[in-house]
């Protein structure tokens, strides 16, 4: 029988063809940035979470890829004898091993006992969390463990880091014992059957569709996709699929091109883009674009940031996943002659970047005029956050609340006045870009070429202790982020031009200070 993980079982719950291939194809996989990025932070949030569970370092950790997979059975059943806390424990039971990832010894009544601890990097605890939770807890009972409590840890966002290595309150475990005993009489069916699919002698048939996105990205959608019919205007173009009688035709009867739905099931947006798609033709309403532009008058300013969020925070009195602004790109607009001016900021020091990041802003974003980015309630909130970590500096807040009032987004504007079917249903500034100014490329970046690009180079500059030393080549990051960032900025000012149909005829005259 083949040994089945547990991460294999929750694979089959998601999509029995992704189990398979998991199995029989892994070199088919193709796992996103994204997904890397979300397993390096699992494994951050695992390693604070020793420090949490294990804060005298008593405790027993068994590494399954120095120990193989016997070696770590043996070795579990050694450890338990110990009582001590056990960090990836492995039980092996009915052709399924799952690891645990954290055992706590207990005592009740009956005698001794444990009880389990899942880790997750999210902020609360998720339906498969706890479908994963109930497979372990099966088979670890199976292999004759006898627990008394399981539950899941997961990030508490609302929690400050106060320095000093101290993640005392990076978790909140929650007690999922009740739920888990309800889902124990589906278990052994999940195990019966995944097995079966993972013996077949060929990928069972199953199209791609939501599931390939839900509870996780899958890494083999591209290859399922191949083997599929290309669809000219696939019904994933059609913006913001939300209402229950859109997801239901669309589910009940597999449709997969935006042509086969029916016009009375979409909304004004959704029949903007179907009619423009199907047609080829470009929705241009200058008039609405230069009049609702109108109101925010030249001299103006195109305002960019970038951030990083850390699951486990590095530095004091930040919160996880508190998205930390370390660059901003200005560009200003002449109301005179539409000339621009550029102005920047990027801290690649490693330290908290706040402080120096709003001076540098202030300085940047003049007294007065408006300023326009893409997507106001991202940097609104950034300032925010800035404020709060600044607010006894009286000053400093002041000009950075009179920086948020005059904020102005771009995004609802070129949403409502323009549409182009090489957008295929998305605002994003770099789909409209495309659209609007082709020659202007992101594609045409050295490496950073999308926000999580510059989060990996941004990491990569700074060193962490959970992404390793800062890179030897600061040079060549920094003048990748700035030339990423700085886009983003000439990318308002193309679309604002388009918008108010104003021929840019003059060179870019770079500066350090618009004024």
């Amino acid at each position: 029988m083949t040994v089945l993980s547990k991460s294999k079982i929750l694979a089959y719950l998601q999509c029995p063809k992704r189990l398979w291939l998991e199995v029989h194809q892994p070199e088919s996989r193709t796992d996103s940035s994204a997904t890397a990025a979300s397993f390096a932070t699992g494994h951050a949030v695992g390693d604070a979470s020793r420090m949490i569970y294990d804060p005298a370092g008593t405790g027993i950790f068994l590494d399954i890829n120095a120990l193989g997979l016997k070696g770590l059975i043996a070795a579990t059943q050694t450890a338990l004898t110990e009582r001590k806390t056990i960090f990836e424990a492995g039980f092996q039971a009915n052709g399924t091993l799952s690891l645990a990832d954290i055992l706590i010894p207990v005592e009740d009544a009956s005698g001794q006992a444990w009880r389990m601890v899942e880790i997750k990097s999210s902020t609360s605890v998720k339906e498969y969390h706890v479908k994963d939770l109930a497979v372990q807890t099966a088979v670890a009972t199976q292999a004759g463990l006898r627990l008394t409590k399981v539950s899941v840890a997961h990030v508490d966002n609302t929690w400050t880091y106060p320095g000093s290595q101290d993640y005392s309150g990076l978790l909140k475990e929650v007690d999922q014992t009740a739920h888990v005993r309800e889902l124990g009489a589906d278990v052994p069916q999940w195990l019966n059957d995944a097995h079966q699919i993972a013996n077949l002698p060929t990928a069972p048939t199953k199209s791609t569709g939501d599931h390939c996105a839900a509870p996780f990205e899958c890494g083999f959608l591209a290859y399922c996709s191949a083997n599929e019919p290309k669809i000219e205007h696939p019904v994933s173009w059609l913006p913001r699929v939300q209402t229950k009688a859109l997801k239901a035709h669309i589910a009940s009867l597999g449709v997969k091109a935006m042509e086969d739905v029916p016009d009375l099931l979409l909304n004004a947006l959704q029949l903007r883009v179907k009619k423009h798609t199907l047609a080829d033709t470009v929705d241009f309403d200058s008039a609405g674009a230069k009049a609702a532009l109108d109101r925010h008058p030249l001299p103006a300013y195109f305002l960019d940031f970038e951030t990083i969020a850390f699951a486990v925070p590095i530095w004091a009195d930040t919160r996880p996943y508190e998205q930390v602004p370390f660059q901003f790109s200005v560009h200003y607009l002449h109301a005179a002659d539409q000339k621009t001016q550029h102005s920047e900021f990027l801290d690649l020091t490693g330290n908290n970047p706040t402080r120096p990041f709003a001076e540098a802003l202030v300085k940047s974003c003049g007294q007065a005029g408006p300023i326009f980015v893409y997507n106001k309630g991202f940097e609104g909130a950034r300032i925010e956050d800035v404020i709060r970590h600044l607010q006894e500096e009286l000053g400093l807040v002041a000009a950075l609340a009179a920086i948020k009032v005059r904020l102005v987004d771009l995004k609802p504007i070129t949403q409502d006045a323009y549409y182009n079917p090489s957008q295929k249903g998305s605002w994003s500034i770099k789909a409209v870009l495309t659209a609007m100014v082709p020659e202007l490329s992101y594609k045409n970046l050295d490496t950073v070429q999308d926000g999580g690009g510059a989060q990996r180079a941004y990491l990569k500059a700074i060193g962490t202790p959970y992404v390793g030393p800062a890179s030897k080549d600061i040079d060549m990051l920094r003048k990748q982020l700035l030339a990423y960032c700085e886009l983003d900025t000439l990318a308002m000012v193309k679309i604002w031009q388009k918008l108010t149909q104003v021929t840019d005829t003059s060179a870019l005259a770079l500066m350090d200070d618009p004024r």
